[in-house]
């Protein structure tokens, strides 16, 4: 499974711009049947949804859906909507813990079988919510079909209401929530969290400085609601050619040093073994390139 650099929300309900979805450059594309979609467009949404999860299915973007969750369970007529063959994945709505992850899955799981499809293709992304998903993150992402966590940290949304903190750019007030989610993510063996989401859409530079340290926490990718936003991420959360050159040279000095019966060396002017070695090729390998 690769990182995912970019996830670019898009309402279900918007036609016109879902089809310009093989434009935006996203590595996933949601398709979102929930909180931007009215109350009374939602069934017309699910079917714009279902149709576009098939006509997207080679449009270079991994499509997901964010369905719908009532009072008591998750809504089984847009999971049947919409899991059916070029469906990546469900966004999961507003989990609270581990039961609401396997209930979600047991209903995927169920269209899965109907459709003649492979169990377990359809993978699960939960973005932490509520205060209760942040407190069980770590069980959360146990589950065999979540792929990843998105540790969503927004002005104004859900998370700030459920905590009670009060959102700044630096984002101080949620250094902890993110650390604890990436730990949790990779922690259950899910090695690519997702950070997100910048509401300021046309503040590109608030956005660069945010992605930016959001990858020195250790996200591999961000949330974003505007398609101007994608090409800034992707680029945060790419190698650029001279990191590429750094850790390809590292990983050849120490091959020669290694020769010499060395296991240590200074590489431009800092001491390097093969602990530093397997991070350049986890780093290289995350990015899709060679040695």
């Amino acid at each position: 499974m690769k990182a995912i650099r970019s996830m670019l929300y898009v309402p279900g309900h918007k036609r016109s711009w879902i089809e310009k979805v093989p434009t935006f450059g996203a590595d996933v594309v949601v398709l979102d049947l929930e909180d931007s979609v009215p109350d009374h467009l939602k069934v017309e949404a699910r079917g714009i949804v279902a149709e576009a999860v098939h006509s997207l299915r080679d449009c270079g973007s991994r499509i997901f859906v964010r369905t719908n969750k009532g009072k008591l369970a998750y809504d089984f007529d847009d999971v049947k909507a919409v899991v059916r063959p070029g469906l990546a994945g469900i966004i999961v709505t507003k989990a609270e813990d581990p039961t609401d992850i396997e209930a979600l899955s047991r209903m995927i799981g169920e269209v899965e079988h109907q459709m003649d499809m492979p169990h377990g293709g359809v993978t699960m992304i939960p973005p932490i919510e509520t205060a209760r998903a942040a407190q069980l993150v770590y069980e959360i992402a146990c589950n065999p079909r979540v792929e990843t966590i998105a540790a969503v940290s927004a002005k104004g949304a859900d998370l700030e209401r459920n905590l009670g903190f009060t959102w700044t750019p630096g984002g101080i007030e949620t250094l902890y929530h993110r650390s604890q989610a990436v730990i949790a993510c990779r922690a259950a063996g899910k090695p690519f969290p997702i950070g997100g989401m910048w509401q300021e859409v046309h503040d590109l530079e608030g956005l660069r400085k945010a992605a930016v340290f959001n990858k020195q926490l250790g996200f591999t990718g961000e949330i974003v609601i505007h398609p101007s936003n994608v090409p800034v991420v992707n680029e945060i959360y790419s190698l650029s050619e001279a990191e590429v050159a750094y850790y390809r040279g590292l990983i050849r000095a120490f091959a020669a040093a290694e020769k010499e019966g060395k296991g240590a060396l200074m590489y431009e002017g800092e001491h390097i073994d093969i602990a530093h070695v397997e991070t350049a090729k986890l780093k290289l390998s995350i990015a899709g390139v060679t040695p």
